[in-house]
């Protein structure tokens, strides 16, 4: 007689345990942590991806105002640059002299470079081969120097610019080496020491005033002014 009684609640039991089971089977939700992380991680994505079509635009931008600048100013560098070069050919085996800047004293490499911009093309460069590399003047790629480039060299190590030339031509350059090595001469970027030490070139005659400018032209990392100095014939 007792089974009969509790007989109707047997259905009850079986779906009360079919329905505990449908519930723990549900799909686990992501957690908001993880859900973070991942749009972090995506959103990193994009950005590094947009930052660097942006590099990628700025350099073509770069390359291609250089190249139009030049063509546009080409007309003037072959008679500056043969002017200039000519003249440091003469002085060659003029002795070297830490600080000097004269025919008479003799030169260090930046004061051969700025007695010869001074005198052929009216310009002042900055004294020292440090302050030199930052005018603001193009940057030149190795395979795109042509006479007159500046060229810059870490002689001392440490990646800091510590010597100074001017490119001739044909891999060619003339500077003021040193004393021992006989002062103003002209040396080969293909030797071995000259291209482990190169830095890179500025292309400093784009920035020469016009033809017929008695004044100087005084350069700085971040503007060029007219200077009152009289040009030295």
């Amino acid at each position: 007689m007792q089974v009969v009684r509790f007989a109707p609640l047997v259905p009850l039991l079986f779906a009360t345990f079919l329905f505990g089971c449908s519930t723990q089977s549900s799909v686990t939700q992501p957690q908001p942590e993880h859900q973070a992380q991942y749009t972090h991680s995506i959103t990193a994505q994009s950005g590094a991806r947009h930052a660097h079509t942006a590099q990628l635009q700025q350099e073509q931008e770069a390359e291609e105002e250089l190249a139009g600048f030049s063509r546009n100013t080409s007309y003037q560098l072959p008679l500056l640059a043969d002017s200039i070069l000519e003249r440091g050919k003469s002085l060659i085996g003029t002795r070297y002299r830490f600080g000097g800047s004269s025919t008479t004293s003799g030169f260090d490499c930046s004061g051969f470079i700025n007695f010869l911009f001074r005198e052929e093309a009216g310009m002042s460069l900055p004294r020292s081969s440090r302050e030199m590399i930052n005018i603001d003047a193009p940057q030149v790629a190795r395979r795109d120097l042509k006479p007159g480039d500046l060229l810059f060299f870490s002689t001392a190590g440490r990646g800091r610019v510590s010597h100074a030339a001017i490119y001739l031509g044909d891999a060619q350059f003339i500077h003021s080496s040193s004393r021992r090595s006989g002062g103003v001469r002209i040396d080969s970027l293909d030797d071995s020491y000259w291209s482990k030490t190169f830095i890179e070139a500025k292309r400093a005659l784009v920035l020469a005033p016009p033809s017929g400018d008695v004044q100087t032209t005084a350069m700085t990392s971040t503007s060029v002014k007219p200077a009152t100095i009289k040009r030295h014939k």
